[in-house]
């Protein structure tokens, strides 16, 4: 069966990286279409059949997409996938647009709606001119939303935002995650841990207040626009690392005292890593927390993301107790052998005989 796979943006190391490691696994011979390709910001594709638009020969454009938006329907719809039997996007932009013939079957695992468009429009279209633009490519980006065959969504939340601005349904199932890289340490933990794109919706600006207030250590793995601004806001307490490599991350979480989520998270594949370690987690309430978080018994959900939330949850973490084992269990339902299965299971039904 001749499979093409459709991302968004090729061109950083995010929570999506997993997802698009995994579909490669199951499909390591598809080609890959995508509007940019950055293999040194993104060097996991590097051995990839990658198919890019005509934007990737301005080599300025690879790393500032977002300066041409309204450029990115043409892109996805230029896209020829006559020859494919199957195609799957992924993405929370453009890539559900593409244009299939009647009898080739599309399947989207949706990231989220379009994030600047619908659920926080407000904090990026701040002006008029954004704006416009926005009102425009929203409507664009309804029609795209009719194009996939089948919709599945990566969380409950992810679901309700499908059904709100698509008003279509879809299935839940969960991002994979590789438990097998984390293993149980027994120690009491040394700091709390953060590991994150350090960008404005992520809001890692309430953890590191949240530590100046509580005088509790935290550790900060992640790169990203916001992190001048962090590294000012930041006390002696707060350590930031940059980016780490995959063979040192499970080191952090395995001695950490428990992961902090400060936004409301689509799903939060960090989140489960932290669980994996046996780690709890204090996350804000609402989004992927709640699909993940056993309140009480593999963490805590607070009902206000603020810094003085946190730092009371920080303060009094030492007088609760978690069992590692509880944790590593719960992260167990997001096993990628537990994905692999699941999604083969949709393209089955979407391909019930698929050609040899």
């Amino acid at each position: 069966m001749a499979v093409a796979l459709v991302y968004d943006r090729l061109n950083k190391i995010g929570g999506a990286e997993q997802v698009l490691k995994s579909f490669h696994t199951l499909y390591p011979d598809a080609d890959w279409y995508t509007s940019v390709w950055d293999q040194s910001r993104a060097p996991f594709s590097r051995t990839w059949h990658v198919h890019t638009s005509w934007l990737n020969q301005i080599p300025m454009l690879r790393t500032h997409h977002e300066w041409l938006p309204w450029l990115m329907p043409f892109v996805f719809e230029a896209f020829d996938f006559s020859s494919y039997d199957l195609v799957i996007s992924i993405g929370s932009a453009e890539a559900k647009g593409i244009i299939t013939r009647p009898g080739t079957p599309h399947l989207h695992y949706c990231l989220t709606p379009t994030r600047y468009l619908y659920s926080h429009s407000k904090e990026y279209l701040s002006n008029l001119l954004y704006r416009l633009v926005g009102n425009i490519l929203r409507k664009w980006d309804l029609v795209a939303s009719t194009r996939p065959d089948e919709m599945i969504a990566i969380s409950t939340l992810v679901k309700h935002r499908i059904q709100k601005y698509y008003n279509r349904d879809s299935v839940v199932i969960f991002p994979p995650v590789d438990t097998h890289r984390f293993t149980l340490v027994p120690n009491p933990g040394q700091y709390f841990l953060v590991v994150s794109r350090l960008v404005p919706y992520k809001q890692i600006d309430i953890l590191v207040k949240a530590a100046n207030l509580s005088g509790q250590k935290l550790v900060v793995i992640g790169e990203g626009s916001e992190l001048p601004r962090l590294r000012l806001l930041a006390g002696p307490t707060v350590q930031f690392l940059g980016q780490v490599n995959d063979h040192d991350l499970p080191d952090y979480y395995a001695h950490c005292l428990a992961y902090l989520q400060a936004n409301e998270e689509d799903f939060g594949i960090s989140m489960c890593e932290a669980q994996s370690a046996g780690k709890p987690v204090i996350a804000y309430g609402p989004g992927g927390a709640l699909d993940i978080v056993l309140p009480d018994k593999t963490g805590i959900l607070l009902s206000e993301n603020t810094a003085n939330a946190f730092a009371q949850a920080m303060t009094k973490f030492d007088t609760m107790s978690f069992a590692p084992s509880v944790c590593r269990a719960n992260a167990k339902r997001f096993d990628i052998s537990i994905w692999q299965q699941q999604i083969k299971e949709r393209i089955q039904k979407l391909c019930p005989t698929p050609k040899k």
